[in-house]
């Protein structure tokens, strides 16, 4: 599940018992697994709220089978559902803080204030096994702070049999993509879906498409040119009314594909088992299209990565679990990537005997996030992404000067990278 989504999941309190942090109700919690009188430790690990049935109770039994293997470290499980970042932020800054915790879209501002621990030693001889682009994403200062756990791809999916009828190519530019979207909106339904407020992921790829960067070398780069070229244009799909809008799920979710409300959405590869199922071959994938001649087309790679809190009291046999479960494992780490949703490994190694991900549309989404997939920079956090969310929904909206937005966002924007550097 994409760690944009981690406060929109779509499952609640599963059992358990109730955490509560400085009088903050954070989620349900497992019995340690284990609990035998040989448990000297009881590490408590967090994930957010997987949207993916099946998800708690998988990781469940790796905390199970972890302390089998260690009896001397139990393990309970904290299941945080709502809005995980906030409540995993709020919990390090106390002493209830969890001894490892998933983190979406990891940054660097988490090893410079010294919450998460160093695991270079913990990779060993497995660290070139791990894909490139999942160690840079983790690495401050030329040491590797945290351990990928799945790649989540995003990408546009569409209905081959509406876009057939419709006498319509899978566009590949963005002219292309607000012609369809147009050209497929009726009086019934509407063309594209890429989140209930009509931007969703959108600002981003819109700057990446147009070979734009959101943060260059600690600067913000979305003010450039090419940014505000590509994000301007976004307001063309509002002006044609061609973007479905409060859906009853959002972008993350495939029900406004599969139900036939859309004819295109964007949405993510954990999706694509469940696609498959209701329209059997009846979709395609595509990147979000170049901008225009020059650009270049864009898959959002995003995924969770599992860390170990600095401060906590567990530390050793924090390492001791994220090494056992998301280095050594890879019969595990295979089970957590397909039998979930779907999500590719970070290990080449993993990823090349995931049977699921070796054929038809799986494999093609694998092949283009190898050659268009990008990532958040590690130096880019809601800090920074909420001015430039601001500054693209007035100019969808038509309220205001985009360069004037843009380089306004940019300035706050700025300050929270200067802050996470320092």
């Amino acid at each position: 599940m994409s760690a944009q989504r981690a406060h929109l999941s779509r499952r609640g309190f599963l059992g358990g018992s109730l955490l509560f942090v400085a009088g903050t109700a954070i989620g349900c919690t497992t019995s340690p697994t284990g609990g035998s009188s040989d448990a000297k430790t009881t590490l408590n690990i967090w994930s957010h709220a997987y949207g993916e049935a099946g998800t708690q109770q998988a990781l469940t039994r790796y905390a199970t089978e972890f302390t089998k293997a260690n009896p001397d470290i139990a393990v309970k499980v904290t299941w945080v559902p709502g809005d995980y970042t906030a409540k995993l932020n709020a919990s390090l800054l106390t002493d209830a803080a969890p001894d490892v915790f998933e983190h979406g879209d990891f940054t660097q501002g988490l090893a410079r204030r010294g919450q998460v621990a160093a695991l270079d030693a913990q990779y060993g001889s497995a660290k070139d096994d791990f894909n490139q682009g999942d160690r840079d994403l983790v690495t401050v200062d030329g040491k590797l702070y945290g351990v990928k756990m799945i790649d989540d791809v995003q990408m546009l999916y569409y209905r081959k049999s509406a876009l057939a009828k419709a006498g319509i190519t899978p566009p590949t530019t963005f002219d292309a993509l607000v012609t369809a979207a147009k050209a497929l909106t009726t009086k019934k339904s509407k063309g594209l879906f890429v989140g209930n407020d009509g931007v969703g992921e959108t600002p981003a790829l819109a700057v990446f498409s147009n070979r734009g960067e959101l943060v260059a070398d600690g600067e913000i780069a979305f003010a450039s040119p090419q940014a505000v070229e590509a994000v301007t244009a976004l307001k063309r799909l509002h002006d044609d009314k061609s973007l479905l809008l409060g859906f009853t799920t959002d972008w993350w979710d495939p029900s406004a594909l599969v139900q036939g409300v859309v004819p295109m959405q964007w949405c993510g590869l954990w999706a694509m088992p469940a696609i498959k199922d209701a329209l059997g071959d009846d979709f395609g994938i595509q990147p979000w299209p170049a901008f225009k001649a020059g650009g270049t087309p864009v898959l959002r790679v995003g995924g969770w990565t599992s860390c170990v809190n600095a401060k906590g009291k567990n530390v050793d046999a924090a390492k001791k679990f994220v090494q056992w479960l998301w280095i050594e494992q890879t019969d595990l780490q295979k089970d957590w990537s397909e039998s979930y949703g779907l999500h590719v490994p970070p290990r080449k190694s993993v990823a090349a005997t995931a049977g699921k991900l070796s054929k038809g549309t799986a494999k093609e989404a694998v092949e283009l996030a190898a050659k268009y997939g990008r990532s958040n920079p590690n130096t880019w956090d809601s800090a920074s992404g909420t001015p430039f969310g601001a500054a693209v929904a007035k100019i969808v909206a038509g309220q205001g000067d985009p360069a004037t937005l843009l380089a306004d966002a940019a300035k706050k924007a700025q300050a929270a990278v200067d802050k996470q550097l320092s």
